[in-house]
């Protein structure tokens, strides 16, 4: 017979956690995916190989016989399937978010690396991205990495979406913080401001480009300075998104500070200030099956961070999500690998010229 990979690395998860639930948390399977793997191996060997009781789950003697071949098995494929990544396969990179223009980022990035071999490509959302990188279809992520991206996630991390994928399997780290403009339409009277304080925004309407459930960054602005998030509609592109903010009476919406806006579009965007909200860009990867060319990924983001100062913050200056600001306590907690600065000495927004579109 042929053995399936994928059903030894099932039976492998199961003889280390004994534990059908953690074993299938561990691979990013539903419990009844890794169950079913299991019993399909068991069928094709024509043994059992786990006594299944109701307090605990233990190997058979044939299956403690077939443990250290099967691991055997496992290494020399995951040895040959590395090999054959390294030495040909560049690290495929899907990328989310596309009206904040992610490849700006990506772009200088990689510009700072020109050795890294990377392929670029779109993705819809961080939930297609969390389940292409579950089967392997790609290597890595890049966008805005939050806990409601990830469909089917209870507190306890456990996601029971169609590709079984659960967010426990992702590993992610912040890679820049970038500051957002307030844009409004050019005759407002508040696009005059050099500078406007979010909480100038609370009689205002959000603006938002596609519906609100799919949009964390801006719903979490609204709850937090009182902004009216309007009902999302059809995520037609940046042209449409600043069409509506033209035409909603007292319309705005957030946009990166540094996003190129046509100087014919009819809106002006301003800094905010007191508090400056910035929005986490993140890389995403899965942490038990990461690209050889990860790390080469990871220091191509740390060094054109560090250049440009990606990653600043300042609690009492800056605003952040609440999940965030908890990642940047991690990284911070994390030492060399954060390349977080909190609080460094720098002007504030406030004396930014405004753009003017």
């Amino acid at each position: 017979m042929d053995l399936d990979l994928a059903q030894v690395r099932a039976f492998l998860a199961t003889a280390e956690h004994l534990h059908f639930r953690r074993a299938a948390e561990s691979l990013a399977l539903t419990q009844q995916g890794l169950s079913k793997r299991i019993a399909r191996l068991e069928r094709e060997l024509g043994v059992r190989l786990f006594d299944r009781g109701r307090a605990a789950v233990e190997l058979t003697a044939a299956g403690r016989c077939f443990l250290g071949p099967a691991r055997e098995a496992l290494a020399a494929g995951a040895a040959a399937v590395a090999a054959v990544r390294e030495a040909v396969l560049p690290l495929r990179l899907d990328v989310w978010g596309h009206l904040f223009a992610p490849l700006r980022t990506v772009r200088e990035a990689l510009d700072a690396a020109p050795g890294a071999a990377v392929e670029v490509g779109p993705a819809r959302d961080l939930a297609t991205t969390a389940a292409a990188l579950a089967r392997g279809e790609t290597a890595a992520g890049f966008g805005r990495y939050h806990d409601h991206g990830l469909s089917g996630a209870d507190a306890g991390g456990a996601a029971d979406g169609p590709d079984g994928t659960n967010r426990r399997a992702l590993a992610h780290r912040l890679v820049r913080l970038e500051p957002v403009d307030a844009v409004l339409r050019a005759d407002h009277p508040l696009a005059a401001r050099p500078f406007l304080r979010p909480a100038e925004l609370a009689a205002l309407h959000l603006v938002p480009p596609a519906a609100p459930g799919r949009l964390d960054f801006l719903s979490r602005f609204a709850e937090r300075f009182g902004s009216r998030l309007l009902p999302g509609a059809a995520n037609l592109g940046l042209d449409h998104l600043l069409e509506r903010v033209r035409t909603v009476p007292d319309g705005f919406t957030l946009l990166p500070a540094e996003l190129p806006l046509d100087p014919g579009a009819g809106v002006r965007a301003v800094p905010l200030t007191e508090p400056t909200p910035l929005y986490a860009w993140s890389l995403v990867w899965h942490r038990d099956r990461p690209h050889p060319g990860l790390p080469s990924l990871l220091a191509a983001f740390d060094g054109a961070g560090a250049a440009r100062r990606w990653l600043e913050y300042r609690p009492e200056r800056d605003w952040l999500p609440e999940a965030d600001a908890a990642q940047v306590a991690a990284q911070v907690a994390g030492g060399a690998t954060a390349r977080v600065t909190v609080g460094a000495a720098e002007a504030t927004r406030a004396a930014e010229v405004t753009r003017t579109t």
